[in-house]
């Protein structure tokens, strides 16, 4: 089977990086790209002249919100209410359970691939809340998450996350973590059980990964375990980690070492190795602000920092900065981590943010994050065939509709669709050579119905924070409106 797209542009690869090609044409057959260029004179089963948009290489999102997002609910409070979005002790020992069913756990992952597919995204590793679970995510959950993955057709890196302790609200208003280590060697046992799942499926789409959760909230004996596993398995590892002044406070105390150390130690620099995040470094301002090799310590161990630009702003954070990072060699790529899964607002948030703590305009070009989303994507999961536009590559590949008056005037296609656009205008993609968005659809997907699912599920996850809280306020108290209703009386 050979299909052909035809584009006003096409994003293409030339002599190891991006290129762009005017009116140019992909080809693929079956799942391998055969053609990029200009016209291509052999006969083709199907085409779509796609007209005035971008065609480029799929998006790889490596921390890619497969939940109902929170950040809505906890992104911007004040300190008053801090303490209700956490557990409370009270909840860690006497009260835990899941907020959801299986099934509406099920419709929750199939409500986030659908939004990861409508925004372009191609590959993706997952990242979910536990904060409505009762521990972690369960073997049977990423069991039936990996079915929807495969109907859906996108390429997932899947293993469900687990931890040996949850961060908890403490009564007189401080932070602890409480700690279940039983719970976190089972979740690990968990784990490996999906790795012989994925083995057994044999599904080239679906690849087993390690998933620990936050630094903080595991073992050291845990952190080495999957160091351990990791080797002899040969799978990627991601881990959260230097992300904030809490986790670094928690991990010396815990520890008696920083956690850039403690990674080392525990042998997960000896892992193909992903941390989301990696804010805290010494370079941050809040540690020494100023460079003491951290960043070659992360780049001689060939580590791959999943940067989340959009998620990192609205939580109050930023690098120090995108191209000391890529300077020093280490490989960055992207994750989404909330809502919207749009590494389109995340590459133009990047951007500015670059600029800001660099104070310089070319601090981190456009053309460097789409590189991230691609090119840097494919190198963290060791992927030569991904990210890239060439014959021999994966046919993974994404259309963006560039016609839209309100985008402006167009100088350089990529930089003015970062600069006006957004991931919402993604209308085509495939994966493996097998369509995914149609026309700005997903077929067999009931998207009107998967909205109002999601909503009641929401509204289900905002009430049960209340009984989280150390104070037992209810939602509509931890999460007042902007502004008082008013309503017209009858």
């Amino acid at each position: 089977m050979r299909t052909r797209w035809r584009a006003r542009h096409v994003l293409a690869h030339q002599n190891g990086g991006h290129a762009l090609l005017r009116d140019g044409e992909v080809v693929w057959e079956n799942d391998v790209i055969v053609h990029v260029g200009g016209r291509y004179e052999g006969p083709v089963d199907t085409e779509v002249d796609l007209g005035d948009s971008l065609v480029m290489p799929g998006l790889i999102d490596l921390d890619a919100l497969t939940d109902i997002d929170h950040l809505v609910l906890d992104s911007w409070h004040g300190p008053a209410m801090g303490g209700g979005l956490q557990w409370s002790q009270d909840y860690f020992g006497h009260r835990r359970h899941d907020v959801f069913t299986p099934d509406e756990r099920r419709i929750v992952r199939e409500y986030a691939l659908a939004q990861l597919a409508l925004h372009g995204i191609t590959t993706y590793m997952p990242i979910a809340s536990e904060v409505h679970s009762s521990w972690a995510e369960p073997y049977d959950e990423l069991v039936a998450m990996a079915e929807t993955s495969r109907r859906i057709g996108l390429r997932g890196y899947l293993g469900p996350a687990y931890r040996s302790g949850v961060n908890v609200a403490l009564p007189d208003g401080g932070r602890d973590v409480a700690f279940d280590e039983e719970r976190g060697r089972a979740g690990l046992r968990d784990a490996v059980r999906f790795l012989d799942h994925l083995d057994r499926l044999a599904d080239p789409l679906l690849t087993g990964v390690l998933l620990p959760c936050r630094i903080e909230t595991l073992t050291a004996e845990l952190l080495r375990e999957t160091a351990d596993i990791a080797k002899r398995r040969d799978v990627l590892v991601r881990l959260h980690a230097l992300q904030g002044a809490l986790e670094r406070d928690v991990v010396e105390r815990l520890h008696g070492t920083t956690p850039i150390q403690l990674i080392e130690d525990t042998g997960l620099f000896g892992t193909r190795l992903l941390i989301p995040h990696t804010v805290l470094v010494d370079r941050h301002p809040s540690v020494h602000g100023e460079d003491r090799g951290d960043l070659e310590r992360l780049a001689r161990a060939g580590v791959s920092v999943v940067h989340c630009p959009l998620t990192s702003l609205r939580y109050g954070s930023v690098l120090h900065s995108f191209g000391a990072y890529r300077a020093a060699g280490v490989n960055l790529c992207l994750g989404s981590d909330s809502f919207p899964p749009d590494l389109v607002r995340g590459m133009d948030v990047g951007v500015h943010l670059a600029k800001i703590v660099d104070d310089r305009f070319d601090a981190a070009p456009a053309e460097h994050y789409v590189e991230a989303a691609t090119l840097g994507g494919a190198r963290a999961l060791g992927r030569a065939d991904l990210g890239r536009l060439e014959p021999g590559a994966q046919a993974d590949l994404v259309a963006f509709d560039l016609g839209d008056i309100r985008d402006g005037v167009q100088d350089d296609p990529v930089r003015t669709f970062l600069l006006s656009g957004t991931a919402r205008q993604a209308t085509h993609s495939v994966v493996a050579g097998r369509p995914v968005l149609v026309d700005r659809a997903l077929p067999g997907i009931d998207l009107p119905a998967l909205r109002r699912q999601a909503q009641g599920l929401f509204d289900k996850m905002r009430a049960a924070y209340g009984e989280r809280d150390v104070m037992r306020r209810d939602a509509d108290t931890l999460f007042p409106p902007t502004f008082p209703d008013f309503r017209i009386q009858a």
